[in-house]
């Protein structure tokens, strides 16, 4: 038995140029396993989610969370020595991370072909809103816009409401996942390629290109198809999933809802014995999948109706002992009192600075995947802005303070 940490992207190093949630996000997961993460942020202000969701002092808890188990240094790319710094760690990198409007990183002199020359193995990972390439390539859009754009919003909500969003940047999200599959596959091609002494991937083969709207349209299952092949334009169906019955929320006798998923012909049965209604169990319309979703509504009432006598504990049990998958609706302090999610070490506590005072055991989201049976541990939360720049600028650079004061901005001259 060993005590090593794993850490399978050990020896990997990451240039994260991002703000906000997308990048930032493949950044976090390649540092969960390992990746040495430099953010770059600029003087005075850093990443703006420093400031998102600040519920008290200078540093939210959202940065905390999507930035933990990275560096933070501080340079100021509108000079040159802060252009100089970037691209000598990116000679030093494995990856570089960012999500700026297509053509910023040209504007600024560090575009794919100039960070090339600097460092011919890297791999350029960009995230944008409708990618490189195309008509819109050039238009901003934050997460939201491109939900919309990606078909998922369309199919978010009630059929007579408009359309809502859901409670997370569910779209920054699913990109930043993409992103650290790109680069991660980038960096196992680069190694099948040493292996086969084939060289250096041309730089086309080592731009991964994450754009918003895709991330979403590709989780939009048989969206397109069911549309082409059969004229079907899937439409909001509130808490169901189209196609799908019995499989629903449902408020119980005190007032908390359950999800209750009972839509596998055998559950089915098992179903609706549970609730008292064997006729419906029983009834030839209802044995198969497509003909339960016709009846959606009556089965629905009748789930609701059992459900409105029972408190939610109550008829989870009920469920449970018949094998209906079902589950409750957690809040955030239901999480934080589990023990499945204890047992898995996947809340982990730390003392916390909000930049006024420090929060003692506070509880932060574990690492996904699990390798062993519980999350990998958390090294260290969202570093305070400019944190690591000396470190990194005067260790692995070797620049000498005057020189990391103009690569960082005279107003950050006196971080550590």
């Amino acid at each position: 038995m060993t005590n090593t940490p794993i850490a399978p992207l050990a020896g990997v190093r990451v240039l994260e140029l991002g703000n906000y949630i997308a990048a930032p996000t493949a950044g976090r997961l390649l540092a969960d396993f390992g990746a040495e993460v430099i953010k770059v942020e600029r003087p005075g202000t850093g990443d703006e989610l420093r400031n998102w969701r600040l519920h008290k002092g200078s540093t939210s808890m959202l940065y905390r969370t999507l930035n933990r188990n990275k560096k933070s240094v501080v340079l100021d790319l509108r000079t040159e020595a802060g252009r100089q710094a970037v691209l000598a760690l990116a000679a030093t990198s494995d990856i570089l991370l960012e999500n700026f409007r297509p053509g910023t990183l040209e504007k600024w002199g560090l575009g794919p072909e100039v960070l090339n020359e600097a460092n011919p193995d890297l791999v350029v990972t960009r995230i944008s809103a409708f990618g490189q390439t195309g008509p819109l390539s050039v238009r901003p859009g934050f997460a939201a816009v491109a939900e919309a754009f990606g078909g998922f919003r369309n199919l978010v909500g009630d059929p007579d409401r408009a359309p809502v969003r859901v409670g997370v940047s569910i779209g920054d999200s699913i990109a930043g996942l993409y992103a650290a599959f790109g680069s991660v596959m980038s960096l196992y091609q680069r190694e099948v390629r040493r292996r086969d002494s084939a060289g250096a991937a041309p730089l086309a083969e080592r731009i991964i290109d994450v754009a918003l709207n895709e991330a979403m349209f590709s989780m939009m299952e048989s969206l397109i198809p069911d549309y082409q092949a059969y004229g079907v334009d899937r439409e909001r169906v509130g808490g169901r999933m189209e196609g799908i019955a019995p499989s629903n929320a449902y408020l119980c006798k005190d007032g908390a809802s359950i999800v209750v998923a009972g839509n596998g012909d055998s559950i089915y049965q098992r179903y609706m014995q549970t609730i008292g209604r064997p006729d419906l169990g029983a009834a030839p319309e209802l044995q198969t999948n497509a003909g339960r979703w016709a009846c959606r509504e009556e089965l629905d009432q009748a789930i609701g109706e059992w459900c409105g006598q029972l408190d939610a504990a109550d008829a989870l049990a009920a469920l449970d002992a018949a094998g209906v998958p079902a589950g409750p609706i957690y809040t955030a302090a239901d999480i934080s009192a589990d023990s499945q999610y204890a047992a898995r070490n996947m809340i982990q506590r730390f003392d916390v600075s909000t930049g006024e005072e420090v929060l003692p055991g506070v509880g932060f989201p574990g690492i996904v995947p699990v390798i062993g049976d519980k999350s990998l541990p958390i090294r260290n939360l969202g570093p305070d802005l400019g944190e690591n720049t000396r470190e990194i600028l005067g260790g692995l650079l070797g620049m000498d303070a005057a020189q990391i004061d103009a690569a960082a901005g005279r107003e950050e001259a006196v971080q550590p």
